[in-house]
């Protein structure tokens, strides 16, 4: 590969994924990104003068901001756009069917036209639904319970359909849940050290005992590109951390990391609507191909809390306007 088109680019997962290719491999990156509320220049700021970069503003919607990107000769597409929170879900839809069924099927119609050479889907184990026991493998049926993973297990099955179809050369990650460096203060990790670097509550869903098996983001991006240039075409590839916690053992780490009491600091809320209680990924399949997680998850966490500690420039712009509208609607009622 020489060229690779990154879509969703400047987000979290997708540009973790642009810093690692054009720091660690011989290749040309155009980004192509809608610029939503979670999309931010500043997460691909270290390697954005580089010359083998660049950007096109537009939606994966937009078959004419498709054609104008891939029309750069591609070899390669990754799809990261996506909307990404099940919260924003639950309160409108309507989105992320947009984005996921209506843009995947743009994309895999340009890649299609353009004969580009390689189509990589990324997706998440929420595609399984919850997990009582045991852990998901790529064989199990996809079980969504949320609009948000019903939108990407939709995209993952229009994927599958185009390699079975007209024979498209596809492949599939699902990732855990991510943290680390550049996450939009949304997610639990985020929003849980900034509000408790302000010294404000933390919102619990629950009884905060629903379990997640937890990734840091340079592995997940390590894990795509690995898949990207080593996966068995038409397949796809569970990417799990491996550090199954509970929500109240990561607040409570949390809290240790920024010297804040449960008692003062925690705030129990009304559970998420059809809350999954439990997501857990077998990711053999992607560990004998070569990739494994690199960062400890106690490590990794730690060094997460330091980042946002050290830069508040990043995200106190972020948790006002936009954000705090979101924040007041989701949590206020509750």
């Amino acid at each position: 590969m020489k060229h690779v088109l990154v879509t969703g680019g400047l987000g979290f997962i997708g540009s973790a994924f642009v810093r690692q290719a054009l720091t660690e491999r011989d290749w040309h990156v155009t980004v192509l990104d809608a610029m939503t509320y979670a999309a931010n220049p500043a997460n691909v700021a270290a390697v954005s003068s580089d010359p083998r970069y660049a950007f096109v503003h537009g939606d994966i919607c937009d078959a004419a901001a498709v054609r104008q990107a891939i029309g750069r000769g591609v070899d390669a597409i990754v799809n990261f756009a996506a909307e990404t929170h099940v919260d924003r879900s639950i309160l409108d839809p309507a989105a992320f069917i947009r984005t996921a069924a209506i843009g995947t099927h743009i994309l895999l119609e340009a890649a299609r036209e353009h004969a580009v050479g390689r189509f990589l889907q990324v997706s998440t184990d929420e595609v399984y639904g919850d997990v009582e026991g045991g852990s998901s493998t790529e064989r199990d049926p996809l079980r969504p319970r949320s609009p948000y993973a019903a939108s990407k297990a939709g995209a993952d099955l229009q994927v599958l359909a185009h390699h079975a179809t007209y024979g498209m050369a596809v492949l599939i990650t699902r990732g855990s849940n991510t943290y680390g460096p550049y996450q939009y203060p949304e997610k639990l990790v985020p929003l849980f050290v900034t509000n408790l670097l302000d010294d404000q509550t933390v919102p619990m869903y629950g009884d905060g005992l629903q379990v997640r098996d937890w990734l840091h983001v340079e592995d997940h991006a390590r894990g795509v590109l690995h898949v990207l240039e080593h996966g068995t075409i038409g397949e796809a590839y569970n990417l799990g951390g491996g550090n199954s916690r509970t929500n109240r053992e990561i607040t409570e780490q949390l809290l240790a990391h920024t010297g804040r009491s449960w008692d003062s600091h925690v705030r129990h809320v009304r559970d998420r609507e059809g809350h999954d209680r439990r997501y857990s990924l077998d990711a053999s399949k992607a560990r004998a191909l070569g990739w494994s997680p690199r960062h400890p998850f106690e490590a990794g966490l730690a060094a997460t809390v330091a980042w946002y500690r050290d830069n508040e420039a990043w995200w106190r712009p972020i948790k006002s306007g936009e954000f705090r509208a979101y924040y007041e609607r989701q949590y206020a009622h509750r």
